[in-house]
Parts: C-alpha cells; sequence; structure tokens
C-alpha cells in the first residue's frame, strides 16, 4: 500500500512542472467578438504579441512571471496599451487548452494553441 501513495505522490510532482509551463509557445488570439486580434508567443520569461491592427500599441515584447494556472503580464504592450494585467491556461472543448487574456476587468482575449 506504501508504494502505491508513494508512486502516485511522485506522479503529481513529475506533472507539476509540465503543467506550470503549458503556456510556453504560440497562440492564436481572438478578440470578444471572435475576430483575429493577433500572435501571442511565449518562452521563458518574455512574450511577444503581433495584433493584426497595424501601428497597434499593443504589438511588441515584454516579461511576464510564470504561476501555476498561468501569467502575469510584467510590461509591454499589451500591459501598458490594453491593460491585460494576466493569461490564465482555461480548458477548451476543441484544442484542449487556451490562454485567456483578463484586465482587471474583463475578459479580452481568447488565445489557442498554433500549430
Amino acid at each position: 500500500m506504501r508504494r502505491i501513495a508513494l508512486i502516485a505522490a511522485l506522479a503529481v510532482l513529475s506533472a507539476t512542472p509540465a503543467f506550470a509551463q503549458s503556456f510556453e509557445g504560440n497562440w492564436g488570439c481572438r478578440d470578444a467578438t471572435t475576430n483575429k486580434s493577433g500572435i501571442l508567443t511565449i518562452y521563458g520569461s518574455v512574450y511577444g504579441f503581433a495584433s493584426t491592427t497595424a501601428n497597434d500599441g499593443s504589438s511588441g515584447t515584454g516579461t511576464i512571471t510564470g504561476y501555476q494556472d498561468g501569467v502575469g503580464f510584467n510590461d509591454g504592450g499589451l500591459k501598458t496599451a490594453k491593460n491585460i494585467q494576466a493569461g490564465r491556461i482555461v480548458a477548451d472543448p476543441n484544442y484542449g487548452v487556451a490562454i485567456q487574456l483578463e484586465t482587471s476587468d474583463a475578459i479580452v482575449m481568447l488565445c489557442t494553441p498554433r500549430g
């Protein structure tokens, strides 16, 4: 019985870092009207956002802080131009996971993985 408990505990601990890193990669983002709004790329502690709108101040790079359920935006275009504070990992019926970009008041974009 102790072996089973030990194996289960080790399995849970080994899965935790993988879940925490599930926000890394390229994400196609859509706004509240489901129009394409840009591409979000996250690697390590940095992000880049390319807006579909020319000369949009939210395009550019910035830094993030990773959390177990997503990321916090520290600076850069998404923080200053769109006031986006967090990106939360949420379940998505089509892609498995998505990142929900939020201000302090609302959800403003949903980003799904790009192949």
